[in-house]
């Protein structure tokens, strides 16, 4: 060793020293500064797990946040769904109401303005009559008894004849319900009568209504279904018209 310069204790004292050295660094630096760059990365990757949990925590809440505005948006749709249909119905109902109201008045109108025109010509009915009847007696030149005229009179009106409803006989007729109409109101007796002819051939069942129109003048008019029976002096006289021309 001398022979290459190198003395031996020195070189021994060195490497002790080395030694001792490299056991404080390992034991006073290395150590502490691996366990800093330790905890340093655990910090990091915590940091870094925190992080993705907080992402994950931020993306659940957003779509959370997301279902639950789409949840109220669908829930506020509905509801102003639910609020224009009822708010429609409520229209449609005060409509409805409405027209019901109006079209029931205007049947009660029309039913009274008829009633009230039956009774002004059933007041009438025995004045027209009279005339006819005077004016029959100067075309004859006789003179009928009061029971005659009255007779007369019913028997002009009415299309009853000896207690026979002439417009039906020798007529077949068959439907649920039949019209008839009269110059004037009829009696009640007079009405009954009709009534009871039709039920005969109709039956008990069918449904008899009663109209006036002063313009057939005198006799009945009966429909039942399509069929019209004119038994009118209207009628009658269009016919006899109709053979003169």
């Amino acid at each position: 060793m001398e022979a290459l310069g190198i003395n031996l204790g020195y070189l021994l004292v060195q490497i002790f020293n080395f030694l001792i050295v490299l056991v404080v660094l390992r034991a006073w630096v290395y150590k502490p500064v691996v366990g800093l760059l330790q905890k340093r990365r655990e910090t990091i990757a915590q940091g870094l797990e925190d992080a993705r949990v907080a992402a994950e925590a931020r993306a659940n809440a957003e779509q959370e946040a997301e279902t639950v505005l789409a949840e109220a948006q669908q829930k506020a749709n509905n509801i102003v769904r639910e609020a224009t249909d009822r708010a429609e119905q409520a229209a449609a109902e005060v409509k409805t109401e409405a027209e019901k109201e109006a079209e029931e008045s205007r049947k009660s109108a029309i039913a009274e303005g008829e009633q009230l025109a039956n009774q002004a010509l059933g007041e009438v009915r025995n004045q027209v009559a009279a005339l006819a009847i005077a004016a029959a007696q100067k075309v004859i030149n006789e003179a009928l008894d009061e029971k005659r005229q009255q007779k007369l009179i019913d028997e002009f009106f009415s299309g009853i004849e000896g207690g026979l409803v002439v417009v039906l006989e020798g007529e077949e007729l068959a439907g649920e319900s039949a019209t008839v109409t009269s110059a004037l109101p009829l009696s009640a007796e007079e009405a009954q009568r009709i009534e009871k002819g039709l039920h005969e051939q109709l039956g008990s069942e069918a449904k008899v209504e009663f109209r006036v129109n002063p313009a057939i003048l005198g006799g009945l008019v009966v429909r039942v279904g399509d069929k019209v029976i004119d038994g009118s002096v209207s009628g009658k006289l269009a016919a006899l018209e109709q053979s003169l021309s």
